[in-house]
């Protein structure tokens, strides 16, 4: 592809950041890179029309753990570094709000309950035993006890009869999130480039030679914030993995309010625009899911459907509107990759499913990595 002298000039010269990937990461990486170093040539590349991913294909879940996910990192990291995680998302939605602002996003807070299966009596058993201890353990981040039980309210069928919620979790609504941030990155001078993929880069003693599918261009610092798709381009230990979803069509008087974790988290749902939101299935078959391509599957979108149906929305008819899919990075531990790659090559990946809650705080971290 040939450029005009004014294109090379204005996009692809004299670049002193290139950031891959414009999604939540991406953008904030951006901003702070911006406010810090205010005269910087900033440019984004994203290999989607829009940000691919998880970014705008989420839930728009403001969570930071529920109860089971919690009790079950106790048993695989320490305390601190389970307060740590908390405290990353915590800081993170915070650090989100700030940035654009609570009308902006549709921050919305009703609260986040966890079900439990009517037959999972152990794992409810063991989440209650656990209540005060979790609590005293994050009340410091959170200045309150943020776990209490809650009756079953909304009538949710072959579920315990009490949940166990978190009054502090939120909602936003996640394409407004999206088109804030993309706006306010524009606004700062930030160039977004679409549909440009990046094939892979050569470090030289003074910057980055990147070659996408279209251009190869010079940048003095390479910025990779593509969560799942972080194989790709670096070797750290990231898996991709899919995350299906669906959406009713808008249903007369919807009781259902806040956010709703079921099954260990392996299943979410909520209300949005008066339908019910209801993704999830990967355990079904970790193996197919284990993927950086978009796509349904009928074993998960089949069972999401029938959940739908015995459990959400027993006595209400309803249909299946659209779905889609999005992909998550992944790992063993649940702590993201932030870190300096090369003499000029940094990367922020591997976000676990909480890119909301982390996104922004990934992002600042990634920018100020550029200090060292």
């Amino acid at each position: 592809m040939t450029f005009s002298y004014w294109e090379y000039k204005l996009w692809l010269s004299n670049i002193d950041f290139t950031i891959v990937g414009s999604g939540i990461v991406g953008l904030s990486c951006a901003l702070s890179l911006k406010n810090k170093y205010p005269e910087a040539k900033i440019l984004v590349l994203e290999k989607g029309i829009l940000p691919q991913g998880a970014s705008t294909k989420n839930a728009g879940f403001a969570c930071f753990g529920s109860i089971s996910e919690i009790v079950s990192d106790l048993q695989t990291h320490s305390e601190d570094e389970v307060l740590g995680l908390v405290k990353k998302r915590w800081d993170g939605i915070q650090l989100l709000r700030k940035t654009l602002g609570d009308e902006n996003i549709d921050f919305q807070n009703h609260g986040g309950h966890e079900l439990f299966m009517y037959y999972d009596e152990k794992l409810y058993q063991d989440c209650l035993a656990k209540l005060n201890e979790v609590n005293s353990l994050l009340k410091p981040i959170f200045g309150v006890k943020g776990f209490r039980e809650h009756g079953n309210s909304f009538n949710f069928r072959k579920v315990k009869e009490q949940y166990i919620t978190n009054s502090l979790e939120s909602q936003i609504d996640t394409g407004k999130m999206m088109d804030s941030l993309i706006n306010k990155v524009s606004n700062a001078g930030i160039h977004i480039l679409n549909s440009i993929t990046v094939k892979e880069y050569v470090e030289n003693p003074d910057n980055v030679l990147v070659k996408t599918n279209l251009f190869d261009f010079k940048t003095n610092k390479l910025l990779i914030a593509t969560n799942g798709f972080a194989p790709q381009l670096t070797t750290e230990e990231v898996k991709p993995a899919r995350a299906q979803v669906l959406i009713t069509k808008p249903i007369k008087n919807l009781h259902v309010k806040g956010t709703f974790h079921l099954d260990q988290g392996y299943y979410y749902f909520r209300n949005i625009d008066n339908r019910i939101l209801f993704g999830g299935g990967r355990n079904l078959d970790f193996k197919a899911e284990e993927t950086s391509d978009f796509g349904e599957t009928h074993l998960v979108q089949n069972t999401l459907k029938k959940m739908l149906h015995d459990i959400i929305l027993p006595s209400t008819s309803f249909e299946v509107d659209y779905s889609w899919s999005g992909i998550m990075g992944v790992g063993k531990t649940k702590n993201p990759i932030v870190k300096q790659l090369s003499n000029h090559v940094y990367c922020g990946v591997r976000l676990g499913g909480m890119g909301i809650a982390i996104g922004s705080f990934v992002g600042k971290e990634l920018a100020d990595l550029t200090q060292n």
